[in-house]
């Protein structure tokens, strides 16, 4: 009897949900200010986010050439394994496993609760921690269960959390004030517009992280050939075009002055609108909940699956390759992967910490990007999607993933270096080990 596997059977819509899903998160509600604050101007605020979507093209591009060559789940893993870089390829994952996906997943269920306190204080506490870990395990469950369940609930709450982003943007149209948008501050005045420009493009690429998501689940989408270049590409037109008329809204709304010194720019905005103010806490708390939701949901999804394809090469512990028989789902990877996040949700400061190991992954995706150059060399590589004019859109590709890595580097460079070496230290001897066994015929023991 053969062993169960992971199937095809999602479709454009929840490609399209996961990317959007995952990348709009709980960060613009306060990246417009500090994007305002890093322009100095309204228009080129306006334009550093459309810009900044623009920048994120070429790295979709080079993702769907790669996904339609190896449609298999794994994402980055796969590319940089494929382009031969194996080692490189599993402390990938190691980091994803160990010191990225799992704490994103706590930091966003605590996100979660800490705008539901705004409406009951009393989840500001240890309940509050119980209430994370419950959400945690009731979206566990629901991905355990069922992938097409799964995928239905991201569609759906992906629609959800953008009707707030509309409901702000329409008001927006009958009580923006136009004068807002040409307003120049004394500070901006005499300032270099080049350099203004690039400031603010550089707050807003973090906003634009997340697409690549659909990647991890190459493997179980119908005809990826069309589904994932659409879905990457769609997701970032749709959240390009989303960020930049929020913008206006937010700015339209709010004097200039005011926003480059908000912290929670869209809940002030709300309250510039005439009837509104008294609401615009509850308002934004509970769009705040939902939009958290949605990329909760997508990451307890597509996350665990990149375990489980590595634990299939022999890379990683072997229960992690586990297929429920029943469900057709990675159960034992969702599980531990969340069981892991619900143990860091009452640790402290996992933020930092999330943001030390970043520059781990942002190194490794510059190779990611890179991999193309060593996969297009494969007589075996023959993607379904083809970029155009491949070499500039790589070296793009490549700069923009160089452009983050730097800027997170300059935030804490000391922290970044001794997390790389961590990641090295723990990783890589047991990388050759696994190796190792796998020569010898055997695969990784549920032993650490």
């Amino acid at each position: 009897m053969s062993s169960p596997v992971l199937k095809r059977q999602l479709g454009f819509w929840v490609a399209l949900a996961l990317a959007v899903g995952t990348t709009i998160g709980s960060g613009i509600f306060v990246s417009v200010g500090e994007v305002a604050n890093a322009s100095g101007t309204p228009s080129l605020s306006i334009f550093a986010w459309v810009l900044g979507g623009l920048i994120a093209i070429p790295q979709v591009l080079v993702l769907a050439e790669l996904s339609t060559a190896y449609p298999e789940n794994g994402g980055g893993y796969v590319y940089l394994e494929k382009a031969g870089f194996r080692p490189l390829a599993f402390l990938y994952g190691w980091v994803s496993f160990f010191a990225l996906d799992p704490p994103s997943i706590s930091i966003m269920a605590l996100s979660l609760v800490s705008y539901a306190a705004l409406l009951f204080p009393v989840l500001g506490g240890i309940w509050g921690k119980f209430l994370a870990v419950a959400i945690v395990l009731v979206l566990a469950a629901m991905h355990y269960r069922s992938v097409k369940e799964g995928g239905v609930f991201q569609v759906l709450i992906t629609l959800v959390k953008i009707i707030p982003f509309v409901v702000v943007i329409g008001l927006a149209l009958g009580f923006m004030h136009p004068e807002n948008l040409s307003f120049v501050p004394a500070s901006a005045k005499g300032s270099n517009v080049m350099s203004s420009l690039m400031s603010g493009v550089s707050a807003t690429t973090w906003s634009y992280t997340g697409m690549a998501s659909v990647c991890y689940m190459a493997g179980e989408f119908k005809n990826p050939s069309k589904t994932l270049p659409r879905a990457l590409l769609g997701s970032t037109i749709i959240i390009t075009v989303l960020y930049t008329l929020l913008t206006i809204a937010v700015t339209g709304l709010m004097p200039f002055d005011k926003l480059i010194h908000s912290q929670a720019a869209v809940s002030e905005a709300v309250s510039f609108i005439p009837g509104l103010a008294a609401v615009a806490t509850p308002f934004i708390a509970i769009s705040a909940m939902i939009v958290i939701l949605g990329s909760l949901s997508s990451c307890v999804m597509y996350q665990p699956r990149l375990e489980n394809a590595m634990a299939k090469d022999g890379l990683f512990f072997k229960l992690f390759g586990y297929i429920h028989p029943k469900y057709g789902t990675p159960g034992y990877s969702i599980l531990l992967q969340c069981g892991y996040a619900i143990v860091l949700i009452f640790l402290a400061d996992l933020r930092t910490l999330l943001g030390y190991f970043t520059l781990v992954m942002l190194l490794t995706n510059i190779m990611m990007y890179a991999s193309v150059i060593f996969c297009r060399k494969r007589p075996e590589y023959t993607p379904m999607f083809r970029m155009p004019v491949w070499p500039l859109m790589t070296a793009l590709a490549i700069l923009g993933a160089a452009w983050m890595a730097w800027g997170t580097f300059i935030w804490a460079p000391i922290e970044g270096l001794i997390a790389a070496l961590v990641v090295c230290a723990t990783g890589l001897p047991v990388y050759f080990y696994w190796e190792k066994k796998k020569k010898q015929g055997q695969s990784p023991s549920t032993q650490a």
